[in-house]
């Protein structure tokens, strides 16, 4: 099928009507209904009821939205990736959480560019959510998520397992910063801390939240890596007594996708982990 179509769909849905498709498209509205028609035509039924309000989706057209965007990211991913830069064999699509990028997915990348000279190599930090999505589709080989989903064929292994504790800065331990590290966290957290549920202040990246208390005080939880090194030097302190939960790191990839290139990616993350225990953001709050 002609991506184009798949294109002008998308934008009809986005835009509600084939005249405003057309001017996005910069082409005429007689060309959109011509792209329309022979999409009809392909798929064997209707996807837009046209009115004078604009273009409504039929049952067909709400399930071809899906679809539409596969076929695009796909596309789209296709063209970012070939032809391969040259002196490589293949490409290593992998994804992590934002949270995870200094330093998990950055000493990663130093091993996979070091260890695996053969592949190119595309990082992209996003949320978990979206990852999942792209690995659905097929277009991310691997990805580091804290809260996988589950469906056939889907492998999914915990590479970590840490906490959120919550700490404070000595030099001025208040106001309580609530740090959103997702729907699980939020239940437990507001179940054992209903006072502190509606905080003023509240982020919802953990690296930002903790930059934040460092340079202007406060309270917060956070992953025990990433706060060691200032619980060491005394520039931070657990709050005494305070609950802690649980926050494992999981790696996600596709059985189908799998290989002997894509184990040894495997290898080398599990000794990146062992090896650097300093997730500190490598921020000094003293310079």
């Amino acid at each position: 099928m002609d991506i184009d179509l798949a294109r002008t769909f998308l934008e009809i849905v986005r835009h509600g009507s084939l005249a405003a498709a057309a001017q996005k498209l910069h082409v005429t509205q007689t060309a959109i209904t011509a792209r329309v028609q022979k999409l009809e035509s392909q798929l064997g039924g209707t996807l837009f009821v046209r009115n004078r309000a604009g273009a409504r989706l039929t049952p067909n057209g709400e399930a071809f939205v899906v679809y539409a965007n596969q076929l695009v990211q796909t596309w789209e991913a296709a063209r970012r990736d070939l032809p391969l830069p040259e002196g490589y064999r293949n490409v290593l699509h992998i994804g992590g959480e934002v949270s995870l990028c200094n330093p998990l997915m950055l000493g990663w990348a130093g091993e996979l560019r070091g260890k695996i000279p053969s592949h190119a190599l595309r990082m992209e930090v996003r949320d978990g959510e979206h990852l999942l999505r792209q690995l659905e589709l097929g277009l991310l080989d691997a990805a580091l998520v804290f809260q996988p989903e589950y469906w056939p064929r889907l492998q999914v292994e915990q590479v970590l397992e840490e906490k959120l504790i919550l700490v404070r800065l000595v030099a001025k331990p208040d106001p309580y910063v609530y740090i959103d590290w997702g729907p699980e966290f939020r239940r437990q957290h507001d179940a054992a801390l209903p006072e502190n549920a509606r905080a003023a202040l509240s982020f919802n990246l953990g690296p930002l939240g903790l930059q934040y208390i460092l340079e202007q005080g406060g309270s917060g939880y956070f992953r025990t890596r990433v706060v060691q090194s200032y619980l060491e030097s005394g520039i931070m302190e657990k709050v005494p007594k305070a609950p802690e939960f649980n926050y494992p790191t999981y790696l996600v990839y596709s059985r189908d996708r799998d290989s002997a290139t894509l184990q040894q990616a495997f290898v080398l993350l599990r000794e990146v982990i062992k090896r650097d225990g300093d997730w500190s953001q490598r921020w000094d709050p003293l310079t």
